[in-house]
């Protein structure tokens, strides 16, 4: 007798305990394109991939529950964050990314074309966000829920890598990409799409869907400008990061870890960033939404930035309390700001965002 079960997109079919590794693996490799670095692709012990520069390596896991809910996301909206998610990584560092490995665990019951619609959410990722980007092996396994393990590869091509600990007193900060849409879809899935447990539930959320496309469209499959980490990097970018827990979070992080100070601007981040798509962004989303995986960096004092960077702040110098452009002065007394500190218009700003053990599903204005 057939087992069937339902998954996020509906499917039912033959699952992956009836088809076995082997077909499984022959279904899911059909949905994907090759990486143009690989000259040994998927089905080897190994894929061999060419560089010219250093290599940058990253992995993210997520896991059915805490991570996403098949109540919620399509296969093919889940394959394509997996992607986005760790491209954004790659591109952080001002690499390019060449290649994906996937690992993939799951459920017996769980249907065979579930995990095609994620190889070809992963594949439509690389196509649109990091064009010649491909997957070029993983591993699948048994688990009882659905996880997904993604290692990114990429190729400097001869440049120095831009880590979190080059911002200087005086240099710019500034952002790419979308800001606090993410978030905000998040937080409509937990308050529409959840019962009083937080337990996710499809009903209702079609509808969701049609009347919050632009939200939930940044939660489910993020528009990373993953093109503009190596354009930062050719820019001149003394510092950057992928801003995925938040960007208050994550520019402490980059404050901490350059040993300055970082100081935003909020007239500017409201000016930027509080309409996009049609849809009203307060200031705490932009702050601590997250997971819109767009990129964070500061640039030397005059760069002209590169098209698609928006200024947001200003790196402080340590034991003063220069205001982010475009604010005012702060009051007399104010006390310095702090290594890694935040402070938002010259005033200190607590950091809040997402952590995996202690997640914000609430997001006013």
């Amino acid at each position: 007798m057939q087992t069937v079960r339902e998954s996020g997109d509906g499917h039912v079919g033959v699952t992956v305990g009836e088809l076995r590794e082997s077909g499984v693996l022959a279904r899911i490799l059909a949905q994907l394109g090759p990486a143009r670095a690989a000259s040994i692709g998927p089905g080897d012990d190994c894929a061999v991939l060419s560089s010219v520069g250093d290599v940058v390596v990253t992995t993210d896991t997520m896991i059915e529950g805490p991570d996403f809910r098949l109540a919620w996301h399509r296969g093919f909206d889940l394959g394509w964050k997996l992607a986005a998610t760790n491209l954004s990584d790659v591109a952080a560092m001002g690499a390019r990314p060449t290649a994906l490995t996937v690992a993939l665990a799951c459920p017996k019951t769980t249907p065979v074309a579930l995990l095609e619609e994620i190889a070809r959410g992963i594949d439509a990722a690389c196509r649109a966000l990091a064009p010649g980007c491909g997957v070029v092996g993983g591993d699948l396994g048994q688990a009882p829920v659905l996880t997904a393990a993604v290692t990114a590869l990429g190729d400097m091509e001869g440049r120095a890598p831009v880590t979190r600990a080059g911002a200087a007193p005086g240099d710019t900060v500034a952002y790419a990409g979308p800001l606090g849409l993410a978030g905000l879809g998040l937080a409509l899935l937990f308050q529409h799409c959840s019962d009083e447990e937080g337990v996710a539930h499809a009903e209702g959320l079609p509808e969701l869907r049609e009347r919050h496309a632009a939200e939930l469209a940044a939660q489910f499959a993020p528009a990373a400008p993953i093109g503009l980490g190596v354009v930062a990097s050719e820019a001149g970018a003394t510092a950057m990061m992928d801003v995925s827990d938040g960007l208050a979070l994550d520019a402490a992080r980059l404050a901490r870890a350059s040993g300055v100070a970082l100081d935003l601007a909020s007239d500017v981040l409201r000016g930027a960033f509080g309409s996009q798509q049609g849809v009203a962004v307060p200031l705490r989303a932009m702050l601590e939404g997250g997971e819109d995986h767009g990129l964070l960096a500061t640039f030397p004092a005059g760069t002209e930035l590169p098209a698609g960077f928006q200024v947001i702040g200003t790196v402080t110098e340590l034991g003063s309390a220069a205001p982010a452009a475009g604010t005012a002065a702060p009051a007399a007394g104010t006390a310095a700001p702090a290594v890694g500190s935040l402070s938002v218009d010259g005033e200190p700003y607590a950091p809040g965002g997402w952590d995996p053990y202690n997640k914000l599903t609430t997001l006013g204005s």
